[in-house]
């Protein structure tokens, strides 16, 4: 094996093409679109603001993103949430209120957090109590929507008040579609292995040893790059540049395949102005074409269509032995649709969600909360538009001038699609309106910054792992491909990074065995 190009310049394309560097002798070139490495992970700073425009902090306790920082000569940059303000907040009956002391999304820990937490009536308190005497779901299920699961399990009112919003925060959901298998795993196997939430998550605080209580989230488990989450993957992609990856600024077409097995990938220069395509002999119009270039082409993945209105500005080709596609599912469906319709069509199945963060900068005395939590999460059933408020400043050193303060405001996910995509004016309007109400602030802001990730979320709806089995199977018998992202097995940081390993992984061991 002489070439493998890793298509995607994310962190499980970077972390495909790091593993294979690290591990065998042959030439790698990484496709990026955009040009700029890290994919969604993308830091603003200007003025003495420092401003994530997505993640802004990765979970500690997995490996592969710590042991990632430190090969990168990072381990003194790595900053943890401060200590003071490691809980969660909810909004309920017009003010933030804490999570239950010990309740963890979905597994609650310490009766007293239960029996004290005003976000629960008597009876939704009781119901939950209760929990452990539920009887458990058939172990021959094999999956359930989050909703189901909390609704049998902890009732109603703990559902809507608690797991519903801080899930929110987490993967912009529709809890009544989202998969507890894919996206839930621990939790679904607390009931099938301890009979209960409750039981499941003492004995996983004891075998973890006495800490802090959990208020929410684990915020005492997260760590951030002390000038922003953006150093991590163009930290990488500059070590990868030193080895002798090659980086190639172009959107891929479609993927082929010559006499020999090696791989073909046609290349398109990022900004390339489209012929007229009205003698193409498609209804794919040229504006479709220029989102697929974007790498956004929703459901288009009619590879026929697309490689006859390639052709034409297709401006280079790339052969390889092994390909690592490492872009969203529907844009890895356009890819391969020549190769394997059956493929495509699961990844084209695979459904994505969108949110817009508006991020805004205030003077200390225009707030009026004391921002003394990570953030605050908002109900749905408390019919405001905001999804989730990040008190920045609060968690993290350095996001904001001395006497500032910076918040995130998220809003769309799933289940609101269309204020995502509202016009800026109207999106700051909306977060203004927002931040007055939960935490109190007024005045013009110092800062507003707005950043739209259309599409960015895979979904994982019930299912999922078995839609996810059959694609990698299918994968396996293409010979020399590999898929990696979050698309498959996990959205954080270090799941995608262990993606993109697994894949690099799958095409050594291709190697070794040809």
């Amino acid at each position: 094996m002489q070439h493998v190009v890793v298509i995607g310049g994310g962190m499980a394309g970077l972390a495909a093409a790091e593993a294979i560097v690290a591990a065998a002798a042959c030439r790698v070139s990484v496709v990026e679109s955009t040009g700029r490495p890290g994919g969604v992970i993308a830091t603003a700073r200007r003025d003495g603001w420092l401003v994530e425009r997505s993640a802004d902090s990765f979970l500690a306790v997995r490996p592969e993103g710590m042991e990632l920082a430190h090969r990168l000569g990072l381990a003194a940059e790595l900053v943890g949430v401060d200590p003071r303000v490691r809980r969660a907040l909810i909004w309920h009956a017009g003010r933030a209120v804490p999570a239950p002391t010990g309740f963890r999304l979905l597994a609650p820990g310490r009766v007293d957090g239960i029996l004290g937490t005003p976000l629960l009536s008597p009876a939704g308190r009781l119901r939950l109590l209760a929990e452990p005497f539920i009887p458990t779901r058939d172990p021959a299920a094999t999956d359930e929507s989050l909703e189901s699961f909390a609704l049998r399990r902890l009732g109603r009112q703990a559902f809507e008040r608690l797991v519903q919003p801080l899930a929110a925060g987490i993967w912009t959901a529709d809890p009544a579609r989202l998969s507890m298998a894919a996206a839930c795993p621990d939790f679904f196997a607390m009931e099938r292995t301890h009979g209960s939430l409750w039981a499941g998550e003492r004995a996983r605080l004891r075998q973890a040893g006495a800490g802090p209580a959990a208020a929410g989230a684990r915020y005492g488990q997260f760590v951030t790059l002390a000038d922003g989450m953006e150093v991590l993957p163009r930290r990488l992609a500059a070590v990868l540049a030193d080895r002798g990856v090659a980086f190639i600024t172009a959107a891929a077409g479609p993927l082929a395949r010559d006499a020999s097995g090696r791989w073909l990938i046609p290349l398109v220069a990022a900004g390339t102005a489209l012929p007229p395509l009205a003698d193409c002999g498609t209804s794919l119009s040229e504006q479709d074409v220029r989102n697929a270039d974007r790498g956004n082409p929703g459901h288009f993945h009619q590879s026929a269509k697309w490689t006859k209105a390639m052709e034409g500005f297709v401006h280079g080709q790339l052969e390889a032995d092994a390909v690592v596609v490492a872009v969203p599912a529907p844009v890895a469906a356009g890819l391969v649709g020549t190769v394997d319709a059956a493929l495509a069509a699961d990844l084209a199945a695979i459904e994505y969600a969108g949110s817009a963060v508006v991020s805004l900068g205030f003077p200390r005395d225009r707030v009026a909360h004391p921002l003394d939590a990570a953030g605050m999460v908002v109900p749905r059933a408390a019919g405001r538009r905001a999804l989730a408020v990040s008190f920045s400043s609060a968690k993290f050193p350095g996001r904001a001038p001395a006497g500032c303060v910076l918040v995130r405001v998220f809003v769309g996910g799933a289940l609101d699609p269309a204020t995502a995509r509202l016009s800026d004016a109207d999106l700051m309007t909306l977060a203004r309106e927002e931040v007055a109400i939960l935490i109190g602030a007024t005045g013009q802001p110092l800062l507003v910054q707005i950043d739209r990730w259309q599409a960015a979320m895979p979904q994982y709806h019930v299912g999922h792992l078995d839609r996810v089995a059959r694609i990698e199977e299918r994968g396996r018998a293409i010979g020399g491909f590999v898929l990696a992202g979050a698309a498959y097995r996990g959205v954080g940081i270090p799941q995608v990074i262990a993606s993109g390993q697994a894949a690099a992984a799958a095409v050594l061991a291709a190697r070794a065995v040809g």
